[in-house]
């Protein structure tokens, strides 16, 4: 596998970066930056010049990452080639959650499943609810056959998202990478790093990602409670204090971040389902705790082979609550790693990687996510 990275800045243009090689065709290319810069199509006409035979999948985040080094307004390029691999792709439009998970039944079909081992999915950040997608894909991908990404960001204005495939990127875009051949190895890992806090409760009304009531109650209001200060400042500040939410037979629970609120119904719509029934408890965590969860997820994607490409699928929750420290989890992933393998990747609004060691593909909020590739 060759790697290239290029970065692209509105005063300077493209500059190669770490990773850069000579030589060859590029079969993909994965353009991650600031909304910004793709609606106004910055810099990618010319990386379409760079790039001419691959495919081009370009999503906007809430940070862009590059090695370990973490920023916003700018556009991470990373070019892959190919010795043993094919590339297919894939793409749909939504219009609203309800459409989540038809659309990931649709785009596991869309693509040639002869030695398919891997699929990489860039999604819209808003309109989709990430656990259906999942659900869609995992339902018709064939056996064997992984599944990582994440959902694209929009910093922290939560006003729309945008991804798109060898055209303009525009929301409701949800695009599927396929990996295709036995010479490839992919590894993940996921981990967070909050702690739950306060008492246990029971949602009694919910409507697939929406969620009404906890304990007979206005969630919203009782969110507000705990929130404080920090409620004035909602959703984003919810960000800062997400949900553990356990569902009825569950050992294990899954962290879930708000994604908007509904002042008439007052309610709130989370990145994935929030099922009736379900034990919550509200989350909170220290710049120590998610660092460490930032390099247990490494820890967990480890293997005997050192990883070529490292994609790194964080947060905006994470970097919100990191601040100025947040390149020290990009950093803790790579103390893992090593020096060698290629970083790329972005901030979120929700990440997509099977986890506890099962195979199937979740909806994962506030985790570092990991996909690492190797070509044997």
């Amino acid at each position: 596998m060759r790697i290239e990275q290029r970065i692209f800045e509105p005063a300077t243009g493209w500059t190669a970066s770490r990773g850069a090689s000579a030589g060859g065709p590029f079969q993909l290319v994965l353009a991650f930056g600031g909304r910004h810069l793709l609606e106004a199509g910055a810099g990618l006409a010319e990386l379409r010049r760079f790039y001419p035979d691959a495919r081009l999948v370009a999503a906007s985040t809430s940070g862009e990452i590059a090695g370990t080094e973490v920023s916003d307004d700018r556009i991470v390029a990373t070019a892959l080639a190919f010795d043993h691999t094919r590339i297919t792709c894939a793409s749909t439009l939504i219009g609203d959650t309800a459409e989540s998970h038809g659309a990931g039944r649709a785009l596991a079909r869309q693509l040639d499943g002869a030695g398919l081992a891997h699929v990489f999915v860039v999604s819209d950040g808003q309109r989709v609810n990430g656990t259906e997608l999942a659900r869609g894909f995992n339902e018709n991908l064939p056996p064997g056959t992984s599944l990582s990404g994440g959902l694209a960001g929009d910093g922290t204005r939560f006003e729309r998202t945008v991804v798109g495939l060898d055209d303009a990127p525009a929301p409701g875009r949800i695009v599927a990478v396929g990996f295709h051949g036995d010479r490839l190895r992919v590894s993940f890992g996921s981990a967070g790093g909050w702690q739950p806090f306060g008492p246990a409760r029971v949602v009694t009304r919910a409507a697939q990602n929406t969620l009404f009531e906890l304990d007979g109650q206005s969630a919203l209001r009782l969110y507000r409670n705990y929130l404080g200060d920090h409620a004035s400042q909602l959703p984003g500040s919810a960000l800062r204090f997400p949900l553990s939410v356990t569902p009825e037979g569950a050992d294990r629970g899954v962290v879930r971040t708000i994604l908007s609120i509904d002042e008439k119904t007052e309610s709130m719509t989370f990145a994935g389902d929030i099922p009736t029934g379900a034990r919550v408890r509200f989350m909170r965590a220290s710049y120590e705790d998610l660092i460490d969860g930032a390099a247990r997820a490494a820890e967990q994607a480890r293997t005997d082979r050192e990883p070529q490409l490292v994609l790194c699928v964080s947060c905006v929750g994470r970097r919100i609550v990191l601040g100025q420290r947040t390149e020290e989890e990009t950093e803790s992933v790579r103390a893992v790693v090593g020096a060698a393998p290629v970083l790329a990747g972005f901030y979120s609004y929700g990440e997509l990687s099977p986890s506890d060691g099962t195979a199937a593909c979740q909806l994962h909020n506030q985790t570092m996510t990991l996909t690492t590739l190797r070509e044997d």
